[in-house]
């Protein structure tokens, strides 16, 4: 009972490191509720209700004409796709347990498996959710979807640079917020809203005037979303933006993050969480 077990290799100890992030992403996925089928079609739900929104939006404003040369949903799926992994995943990560934890208090655990854990489970719900969202669509609405997309591989990897950006500013956010517990929740908060508009996903960047395109070019997910659209569309060249700044800024951010959390840790004290 109070022996303490040690992994005999360097692979039995990555096998384990993978059983404990398996089991504590399962355990993140159900933190939604208790049934593990509902936690899915509940963030299931929310991205249905998004794509919704906004074709109703696009089309009570007679803003469909403005979108790109295509499919219209597959315009509006790239944005919803992108910012929804983005947020999603920046909330579970900035979300995830501190070092103040009740549960660091067991001995396998540590910060490092409940920021893993989090990213993990982030991007499970969300490529689940896009999955069965483009089926759904690709076999009740438009059969040729798929085909129309020019390049999903593309495609593909732009979510996967806007789950690793996302990750990379909740990682920065973890970090900050042992110390500062109220201010970082209130920019997390602000930064989540902003990005309804500064993530690009309304419009076109191509069609930005240059004075425009500077108030939007900071963010990675307006980088992530318009390349997105370049891979997906094959009239559609993005010129304002490009997917080398969101990895080169989410690899800083990510650097930074990491040793913030490591000092955070060394300082950890069991009265910050009646602060948080």
């Amino acid at each position: 009972m109070f022996q303490t077990y040690r992994p005999k290799s360097k692979l039995e100890s990555a096998l384990n490191i993978c059983e404990l992030i398996y089991h504590n992403s399962v355990r993140a996925v159900r933190k939604t509720h208790e049934n593990a089928f509902m936690a899915i079609f509940i963030n299931l739900l929310q991205t249905i209700i998004f794509v919704l929104a906004f074709y109703a939006m696009f089309s009570i404003m007679g803003m469909k004409g403005a979108a790109l040369r295509g499919d219209f949903m597959v315009y509006i799926m790239t944005g919803v796709f992108l910012y929804l992994t983005h947020s999603k995943t920046m909330g579970a990560v900035a979300g995830s347990e501190g070092p103040a934890s009740p549960m660091m208090q067991h001995a396998p655990m540590n910060t490092m498996i409940a920021i893993l854990s989090g990213m993990v489970s982030s991007l499970y719900i969300q490529m689940l959710s896009l999955i069965l969202v483009l089926f759904v669509y690709d076999v009740a609405f438009n059969p040729f979807v798929l085909q129309e997309i020019h390049d999903p591989i593309g495609c593909m990897l732009m979510v996967i640079l806007s789950w690793f950006s996302g990750a990379a500013i909740g990682l920065v956010f973890l970090a900050v917020k042992p110390w500062a517990p109220s201010p970082v929740g209130i920019i997390s908060t602000i930064y989540q809203r902003a990005n309804m508009i500064a993530s690009g996903k309304m419009f076109v960047a191509n069609t930005l005037p240059g004075y425009m395109v500077v108030m939007f070019d900071w963010n990675p997910l307006f980088h992530t979303i318009d390349q997105s659209r370049g891979y997906a569309f094959k009239d559609y060249n993005p010129h304002n933006s490009n997917w080398e700044y969101p990895l080169y800024l989410s690899l800083v951010l990510i650097m930074i993050g990491l040793m913030g959390e490591f000092y955070t840790r060394k300082h950890a004290s069991a009265s910050w969480s009646a602060r948080q």
